[in-house]
């Protein structure tokens, strides 16, 4: 199919944030619309994921938007036609080991349930009812929603791209773009390795490589990529770990098991910033070494799989969401610091709506670009992996 010459809205980006921003703004009626991946769709971050969504963070804004997010990532399967698509809602659990980490999450879970999300405070013994083989020796408490849970990027990806050729909307693979052209501070339209392509409006959601073309507007947004790892395991019994289960004291360790009964995760070991995506022997063994302290059995499990990818990190660790006031028709949102997939649904919602209607109700002000360059940074969202 021969790719267009003119658009509405050009989007950077063919992972989760730029095609569901398409999805959405197709869904409101704009038929205009172009995607543009330098590779394949998802080979950014998405696919590179840890697969899991929460709705247990520390502040007002990430609660709502991950609220919200959960709603849609219920429904999304429907939406899109895609019934092989689901939201596992197998929950979250944090192990909590000394008073002080017990006192913030409970301050968290306080926060969570004023704004309606459900999790609750459990003693070791109810983590070791959910997870039958933790070991709860060192654990005083734990945090656990049974709303929280994982997704499958893969069928995410694939489900959102089907639909959106099925509505029209051009998705350009293996079209990279080199530059945003822009003339008297107004967007005119994107340079690609496949000609120039005219558009009004151009989103920005290139995750780690959003601050190339935002340095070449002359813009200062502070995003760099930081390689992190993960590892998946040959498949053992399903069931035994439903939930997606979280250590802090154990190196940031995250793990669930997948569909498949093989187990997916990562710990908090980050090298950067950095391009280079090369797998470490180093992470592997501090894998080994944190997920068997928390789950002994492990110990016979083999890992068949290790990968890195990027979390694309903001000095506070959280994302840059916003319409950028110096140059008319230029959007970001990018810097999502290891939670674009988990909020994908609630930030394209919001984006579509910023495009279409010049505000949203979601609390995007929180995710400022400009708070940086004010000072004003705001607590570190709740990061592991």
């Amino acid at each position: 199919m021969t790719m267009k010459n003119k658009v509405d809205i050009a989007i950077i980006g063919g992972g989760i944030i730029g095609l569901y921003t398409a999805f959405e703004l197709a869904k409101r009626g704009v038929e205009n619309i172009a995607v543009y991946e330098k590779r394949y769709i998802g080979s950014g971050s998405t696919f590179r994921c840890g697969t899991g969504i929460r709705q247990q963070f520390g502040d007002e804004a990430n609660i709502r938007m991950m609220k919200r997010s959960v709603e849609k990532w219920t429904t999304l399967g429907d939406e899109m036609d895609f019934p092989k698509f689901k939201m596992a809602k197998t929950g979250y659990l944090f192990l909590l080991y000394d008073e002080e980490e017990v006192k913030t999450f409970k301050r968290n879970v306080a926060l969570q349930n004023s704004l309606g999300v459900p999790s609750k405070v459990i003693t070791p013994e109810e983590a070791k009812e959910i997870v039958p083989t933790l070991d709860i020796s060192e654990v005083i408490a734990a945090t656990f929603n049974q709303t929280d849970g994982k997704a499958n990027p893969f069928l995410a990806v694939y489900g959102l791209a089907r639909k959106l050729r099925k509505m029209g909307i051009e998705i350009n693979e293996y079209t990279e773009v080199k530059d945003i052209i822009v003339k008297d501070s107004q967007v005119e339209g994107v340079r690609t390795t496949k000609g120039e392509i005219k558009a009004d409006i151009v989103l920005n959601a290139a995750n780690a490589w959003a601050k190339i073309f935002n340095e070449k507007l002359g813009l200062n947004i502070p995003i760099e990529p930081y390689k992190h790892q993960g590892i998946v395991s040959e498949p053992f019994k399903k069931g035994e770990i439903k939930p997606m289960v979280v250590s802090f004291k154990y190196g940031g360790a995250y793990f669930t098991q997948k569909a498949n009964g093989g187990l997916i995760g990562g710990i908090a070991l980050k090298y950067g910033p950095t391009w280079d995506l090369t797998p470490t022997y180093e992470f592997l063994r501090e894998v080994s070494r944190n997920f068997t302290r928390i789950i002994p059995a492990l110990k016979h499990i083999s890992i068949i799989r290790q990968w890195g990818g990027y979390y694309a990190e903001t000095p506070d660790h959280n994302a840059v969401i916003g319409k950028i006031k110096e140059i008319e028709g230029y959007y970001l949102a990018a810097g999502f610091s290891g939670h674009g997939f988990m909020l994908a649904p609630a930030v394209a919602e919001g984006m579509a709506e910023l495009i279409t209607k010049g505000h949203t109700s979601l609390p995007f002000d929180f995710y400022d670009p400009y708070r940086f360059e004010r000072g004003e940074l705001r607590e570190q969202a709740v990061q592991m992996g």
